[in-house]
């Protein structure tokens, strides 16, 4: 047994590593640091006890070897979180409409979360139907990057200051840059399933996404203004050194918060889908598992737009007086799951717009309204106030 932990190096400073890949300290790293640790001390025990001597055993457990297997591991753990949030804010949804409609709603296993898991094994075991006269490869294409781009920009959210993925100075644009790419990609394939309803889904798509983005990225800019800087670490601390962002901004955050709904696509502004019209929008020609992954995805977006809210009026991981405290992931998660649960709201007590109202929404009442919260902050800014 000595001689086993003799390989195992658990409880090692991971910013020692000569080839540490961040600038500050990063928890899931060196949780994936520590795992590696373990799991590799472990492998290498095993293959020097079998061959005793041998080259391997240290190869694995060198600097650069353990730091990029922590990352594999660092990257299935930052994944891991992410699906089991987005799970986690379906069963959310479910229960608050079952409540709305005067129901239980879903009650299969732990107050119902586990009816997740049986969809997901339900969709696996549904055929893979592709039609005979669809673009395949931009089919297939589209719908891979739909669902890639909502994991990728899900994973890049930071849930603290120690929990992220990359710390950008221009992480907020870069986030938002690839959460807006997924409406071209629906557009695209729409016009690849050749089926009328799936093009007009498609098309749908690309009119809301004009309606909402230009007001949205005003809004963006006017919270990086107050805070200034686009670094999420900055806009988070500079409302725990003054005010959440909510308060000068009240009717900025009213207008993000109806443009999040509109980015996620979720009821009032689903028009690119409009089962009621469509069929199924754009995911018409989509069957089994990718619908599934495409459900899973939207609802993805969701947990995004929420988490955009927090961070930008929120206050972010931080709370009050307290500043991060000791588990901020967990605050800005019940802070997201709050948020939604009011997106929740919004889809059981409203219907679908009309294309030409949420057009006329954009550019009639956001766009307006987004300037003059601008004006409202520059006002402030310059009278000292903020």
């Amino acid at each position: 047994m000595g001689e086993l932990l003799d390989w195992i190096n658990f409880g090692s400073d991971p910013m020692a590593n000569a080839y540490y890949p961040f600038d500050s300290y990063n928890l899931p790293f060196d949780i994936g640091y520590q795992l590696w640790e373990i799991l590799g001390g472990t492998i290498a025990w095993l293959i020097d006890l079998i061959f005793p001597g041998n080259s391997v055993s240290t190869w694995l457990m060198c600097d650069a070897v353990s730091t990029l297997l922590a990352l594999v591991v660092f990257m299935l753990l930052i994944f891991l979180v992410a699906f089991v949030s987005t799970l986690i804010v379906l069963w959310e949804e479910r229960k608050c409409l079952g409540r709305m409609m005067d129901r239980r709603g879903t009650m299969v296993g732990m107050k119902g979360f586990l009816q997740c898991v049986a969809d997901g094994l339900k969709t696996f075991q549904k055929e893979n139907v592709v039609p005979a006269k669809v673009d395949k490869m931009t089919y297939m294409w589209t719908v891979s990057l739909v669902i890639g781009v909502s994991v990728l920009v899900l994973c890049m959210v930071p849930l603290s200051s120690r929990w992220f993925v990359v710390d950008y100075d221009t992480g907020l644009l870069i986030i938002m840059a690839f959460f807006a790419l997924a409406p071209f990609f629906i557009l695209v394939s729409g016009w690849a399933q050749n089926n009328k309803y799936s093009l007009i889904g498609g098309m749908r798509a690309a009119e809301l996404m004009i309606s909402y983005e230009v007001p949205m990225l005003i809004l963006i800019c006017t919270t990086a203004l107050m805070a200034g800087s686009f670094n999420i670490n900055d806009i988070v601390y500079a409302q725990a050194d003054s005010v959440w962002y909510i308060v000068p901004q009240i009717l900025g955050a009213i207008t993000f918060f109806t443009c999040a709904v509109a980015e996620a696509e979720r009821v009032p502004f689903d028009i690119a889908e409009a089962e009621a019209e469509l069929v199924e929008g754009w995911q018409t020609e989509y069957a089994g598992m990718k619908w599934g992954l495409v459900m899973l995805a939207d609802y993805m977006r969701g947990s995004v737009s929420c988490s955009m809210f927090v961070i930008l009026y929120l206050g972010g991981w931080t709370l009050p007086f307290i500043g991060d405290g000791p588990i901020p992931e967990i605050v800005f998660l019940l802070k997201a799951y709050v948020v939604f649960f009011f997106m929740s709201l919004i889809r059981a007590a409203t219907g679908r717009v009309r294309t030409d109202q949420i057009l006329n929404l954009g550019w009639k009442v956001f766009m307006p309204l987004s300037v003059f919260n601008l004006v409202i902050v520059l006002l402030l800014m310059t009278g000292g106030v903020i």
